[in-house]
């Protein structure tokens, strides 16, 4: 069984194209922004049969066209991915395009045949700087660099996704060190600039918790046109999505 929190149908912002996005319950970091707060927790969910996905899968196909297909997002689904390859195998063998939106910061057997299955992966790195990453995602961003490395080698594609948090993330130092460590990397098809927004901030009242970033303000456009810029002398194909 996989774990669901939700779905999300003809989503048009985690991959190429239409796409059923599935969201998984269950997370390894603690982003002090996360806008889906509720499915940070192992428990919860909805067990779900991968036939019943498939079959949700297969009846929208028809909208999905040349680029579109399922992406996994969660919460963070390589949590599940033993349970996921059987299902994105099932997938791959009805022809649907399989994404993976992941912090890269889980790793072991299941995850590194789940990654070599996949189509897409949407590698979300929260920040170069381990001290600062550590700081806003309770975690150690080692692992999320290593994985981005191993993609590479094995010749899998991937887009970095980077959310530019004011204050937390938006450093040119920082920025400048990701591009010279991961600038020539050629599997990197696509770098998304993720603006930092306060969509889910009131999930946090519904869960009587508090918003640790209430007082960071969302991006101005100068901010996000002078990140942009600095991709820009590393990367290709930089998108503010």
């Amino acid at each position: 069984m996989i774990n669901v929190h939700s779905y999300e149908s003809m989503g048009t912002f985690d991959g190429p194209g239409l796409r059923l996005v599935v969201f998984l319950q269950g997370c390894n970091f603690r982003c002090l922004y996360c806008a889906n707060p509720d499915t940070i927790a192992g428990k919860g969910g909805t067990p779900t049969a991968p036939e019943e996905i498939v079959r949700m899968a297969m009846s929208q196909k028809p909208f999905f066209g040349k680029r579109g297909g399922v992406t996994f997002s969660g919460g963070e689904p390589t949590f599940q991915a033993k349970a996921l390859i059987p299902l994105v195998k099932a997938l791959k063998e009805q022809g649907i395009h399989v994404c993976l939106d992941s912090n890269g910061g889980v790793w072991n057997k299941e995850v590194e045949e789940l990654l070599r299955l996949t189509d897409l992966v949407l590698l979300d790195v929260k920040e170069f700087n381990p001290q600062r990453h550590q700081a806003l995602t309770g975690r150690s961003n080692e692992q999320t660099l290593r994985t981005a490395a191993w993609l590479n080698e094995n010749g899998k594609p991937f887009w970095l996704r980077y959310v530019l948090v004011p204050g937390y993330s938006d450093f040119e130092e920082d920025i400048r060190q990701l591009g010279q460590s991961l600038g020539g990397y050629e599997m990197i098809q696509r770098v998304e600039i993720l603006p930092y927004h306060t969509l889910g901030v009131h999930k946090y009242a519904a869960m009587g918790q508090e918003y640790q970033l209430k007082e960071v303000k969302e991006n101005t456009p100068e901010q996000l046109e002078k990140a942009s810029l600095l991709f820009k002398e590393y990367f290709t194909n930089v998108v503010i999505n």
